[in-house]
């Protein structure tokens, strides 16, 4: 049965688009079979995993309002290996559409458990804010991944995020909680990140992923070509530490 992890960060810019689609075609090439919920209207990682979402179906927008099933919405992107569950400007219609509705944050996790045993991930990009689809992603997960870059204004938002977390997990998802946080954008030579980086192992300890993502230009120009970095140039530093990033998520999961 697969396991379902937000990507989530209050703070724009800061890689989660870039590390979905890129752990999503890691794990595809561990190995592991992986559907990719897009939850931005903006609809970056649809495109970035190869599916044009101006030529899409169905959406995430119609599994949200139960007029189309995760099965029937879903796509499978050949380049990059795995399933796209994805989403376009529609879907910021959703956001007023739901609020009238029952079980409004539970719409995605209700959705999702029919398709849990096709997976071993399911991986939801969320937006910056805490919305209504932020909520419907954090209500449907086991847990949160935090990509986060070393710099001071970071922090600030991780505790944001952290305190969002704590009230999600009293009154609606008693499962969710930080898996670990993934250090992104990193550049070694920078004193400040350094510092950052070990306050972050000091504070968080064991919840702080042993892989890096390192500060990588093949990375950034993948997206414009519609593909994750990982399928893009699998020899850059920034796609081979994904791959690894993505063995050391299955093996994290192995010991939850």
């Amino acid at each position: 049965m697969a396991k379902i992890f937000c990507v989530a960060n209050q703070k724009g810019g800061v890689g989660k688009t870039t590390t979905t689609v890129n752990l999503a075609a890691g794990l595809a090439k561990v190995g592991q079979r992986v559907l990719m919920v897009d939850l931005d209207p903006q609809g970056n990682a649809t495109m970035g995993s190869g599916v044009d979402k101006r030529q899409m179906a169905l959406s995430v927008y119609d599994v949200l309002l139960e007029s189309a099933s995760v099965a029937e919405a879903a796509v499978f992107s050949e380049k990059c290996g795995y399933h796209v569950l994805g989403a376009n400007r529609e879907l910021a219609g959703a956001e007023v559409e739901l609020v009238e509705v029952e079980r409004r944050e539970k719409r995605l996790k209700t959705a999702l458990a029919e398709v849990l045993d096709n997976y071993d991930f399911v991986l939801i990009d969320c937006p910056p804010s805490l919305s209504m689809l932020t909520l419907n992603g954090l209500c449907a997960a086991h847990g949160v991944i935090v990509p986060m870059q070393c710099e001071y204004f970071a922090l600030e938002g991780l505790t944001d995020l952290v305190n969002t977390i704590k009230q999600v997990h009293a009154n609606l998802n008693k499962d969710l909680a930080i898996i670990g946080l993934l250090r992104v954008m990193f550049d070694p030579r920078i004193t400040l990140q350094q510092q950052v980086s070990d306050q972050l192992k000091a504070h968080f300890g064991d919840k702080v992923f042993d892989t890096v993502i390192p500060r990588n230009v093949r990375l950034a120009e993948a997206p414009s070509y519609g593909l994750p970095g990982v399928i893009f140039d699998p020899s850059a530093r920034g796609s081979q530490a994904f791959v690894a990033f993505a063995s050391e998520m299955v093996a994290r999961i192995g010991k939850l």
